[in-house]
Order: structure tokens, then sequence, then C-alpha cells
């Protein structure tokens, strides 16, 4: 068993470096934490180049004999709770951590689905892995993010994610409008929140729909609005005029979950 005692220590460094979005792109890798996503690393196959475990965990017995087993058959490293305290993210680790290789293959769109979700540089860690964790949860395989969206291997991302990160396929667009109009050619009609829309998320049908999902701050960019086939609203009763992004995210998605149970 190696047992890492030194700050200085190569393997300590470079995983310091993977909290830098460069430093992810340079290695095309990423950092998960904690036993949830490790287990859900494993069970999805993702490509898990090395395993990071604070002794005191073992010790304590807060990882499952199970977990060990499965954990044994990837390059692990021990570190002391002092190391391991310099590496984590969060506020109560629970002593593991794995650094992960993205998926460096471009993925195609699959038009085989009622619904696709797009960002509009949604800037939020938070928000970006939420809604990645609810289009997981209605079965969608893809999403599309733009240029201008936060990075989707942020720590914070990953982590809100809960585990979705390793089935939904992220496909990012350089230019989404021209993305866009690709989509709406294989008959797809684009779908735009705007506080000014007429009609509300549950007056249209969703079928072959591009749901595209704005700016905390500044909503769907106006050039996207002009290309767009449909504009809703959430209808809101109180004096709030808006909501957090993956809130409506939610909202409007599972109202396509009901749709799609009532047929």
């Amino acid at each position: 068993m190696q047992l890492i005692t030194s700050k200085d220590n190569e393997i300590v460094k470079q995983i310091k470096k993977l909290g830098e979005k460069k430093y992810r792109d340079e290695t095309n890798s990423y950092i998960i934490e904690g036993l949830k996503l490790v287990e859900e690393a494993i069970k999805e196959g993702a490509q898990i180049e090395k395993i990071i475990i604070c002794e005191e965990s073992t010790r304590a017995s807060e990882i499952s004999k199970n977990l060990m087993y499965e954990i044994a058959k990837y390059d692990c490293v021990y570190v002391t709770e002092k190391i391991f305290k310099t590496l984590t993210q969060v506020m109560n680790p629970q002593g593991i951590m794995a650094v992960i290789k993205k998926n460096i293959e471009r993925p195609h769109i699959k038009y085989d689905e009622d619904i696709i979700v797009a960002l509009d540089d949604i800037q939020d860690p938070g928000n970006l892995g939420t809604i990645l964790r609810t289009v997981d949860s209605i079965g969608l395989k893809q999403i599309i993010v733009s240029k201008g969206t936060a990075d989707i291997y942020n720590p914070k991302v990953v982590r809100s994610s809960m585990g979705a990160i390793f089935r939904v396929e992220v496909i990012e667009s350089q230019n989404l409008q021209e993305m866009l109009e690709t989509i709406k050619k294989n008959g797809y009609e684009i779908l735009v929140t705007s506080l000014e829309a007429k009609k509300s998320i549950y007056d249209i049908k969703y079928n072959k729909n591009i749901l595209v999902i704005g700016n905390e701050a500044n909503g769907v960019s106006k050039e996207i609005q002009d290309i767009a086939n449909k504009k809703i609203k959430i209808p809101m009763l109180g004096k709030t005029e808006s909501l957090n992004a993956s809130v409506a995210t939610g909202i409007i998605l599972y109202e396509y979950v009901r749709q799609k149970m009532q047929k």
C-alpha cells in the first residue's frame, strides 16, 4: 500500500491542479469526490485513472467492504488525513476521491429523443449540475451547452450532478445558434422561455422540441430568441417574476413527463 504523507508529492500536486479548468483541459481529466460518485463511476464504467483514499477513513470503516473490494481493482493511493484535507473541496469529506479521464470523443446529436435541452451561457455550476441531474432523471441521454456555459467538469458541477455526468452526453457547441439551426433542419422546433410569451408551458405539446434555457441574468440571447419557433413562460401566481434556471428547467421537463405518461 502506497501511503503519501507529503504535500510536495507529485501525485498530490497533480490532483490539486485539477481544481483549475486549464489543467483539466490539458490533462483531459477531472476530479470526483465522495462515496456515491465513486460508486457511480465504477458502476457506469467511467475511465478511472486513480482513486485516492484517506487512510483514516478505512480505519474508521467509513468505506464499505464491498466498495473497498471494487476499489482494489484500480490504481489506488492512500494519503494521511492532513493531506486529504488539502485536496478536498467539500466541508465534510468522506475520505475518497478519484481522477476520471474525460470522454474525448466528440459526441453526435441523437435525433431519436422527443426533447433536447440546450443551455445558453448558464454560469452557475450548481445550476448546471442540477440540470444535468434533472435531464438524467427523465431518461434523456444528451444535453447541449454553449461555449459560454460553465465548465461541465467543474468540481461543483460534478458533485451537483450526482452521477448524471456519467450517463448524459454533453455536446459542447462553439456556435449554439448554428447548431440549433442544424437541429431545426432535422425536424425539431426551438422552444425558448420568455417573460413576454403569451403561451404557458401547459399550452403546447412536447414533441421534437429543443428546449433552450438561458443565462441566469439575461435569459436566452436575442439571436436565439429570433430563430425560436415558440416562446413559453411558466405561469406564476405570486409576485416573483422569474425562477432559478435549474428550477425552471425541472418544471418544464416534468410537464413533458406528465404529457408523455398520459399517452
